[in-house]
């Protein structure tokens, strides 16, 4: 487990590629529980069958998946309207899972 709340050491911030990260095209998903504005940041979790992209990261606190437009990585930091919550990816078994800073 990578987690970034408990500390990264330098190796891992080597290990951190420079390269370029990819953009996303994000579309309209029809979640409406926040401004039009800013829609398009956010989904509804589908339940079990459901997979996250590389650029989307699944709130614990309201289950809904936090989109961005560009791929995340492990050590952002990402802001879940719907709930308030301030998230940070980290990574658990291969998946980026986001955990609660405040």
């Amino acid at each position: 487990m990578n987690d970034p709340l408990l500390g990264a050491d330098e190796s891992q911030e080597q290990e951190r590629s420079p390269e370029i990260r990819r953009r996303f095209e994000l579309a309209e998903t029809g979640f409406n529980e926040i401004p039009r504005k800013y829609r398009k940041f956010y989904r509804k979790w589908q339940g079990e069958g459901d997979t996250l992209a590389p650029n989307e990261v699944l709130c614990p606190v309201c289950m809904i998946v936090v989109r961005s437009s560009r791929e995340l990585r492990v050590g952002d930091r990402v802001y879940c309207m719907p709930c308030m919550s301030r998230l940070m990816v980290a990574e658990e078994q291969g998946m980026l899972v986001a955990k609660v800073v405040y």
